[in-house]
């Protein structure tokens, strides 16, 4: 959880108080404990994961080739 906080600049008490919930709806999935430490990963066979992805990956590229939406819009 630390790194995961750390990672997406949220706090780690915010984090605690949905972390359970994104464990339940799949969106993290449990890969292993080491002493007392549990690790996990996001699940990238997860519905709401992979078209957040896709959000990501069609924002990115709007934002490196504007000229491009700017025709398409024309059309």
């Amino acid at each position: 959880m630390t790194e995961i906080a750390r990672g997406s600049n949220v706090s780690y008490n915010s984090l605690k108080l949905f972390f359970d919930k994104f464990v339940q709806s799949g969106i993290l999935v449990k890969t292993r404990r080491i002493g007392k430490s549990d690790y996990y990963k996001l699940n990238l066979d997860n519905s709401f994961v992979s078209n957040l992805i896709k959000l990501d990956w069609v924002l990115t590229k709007k934002m490196l080739n504007p000229e491009k939406e700017a025709e398409t819009i024309a059309v």
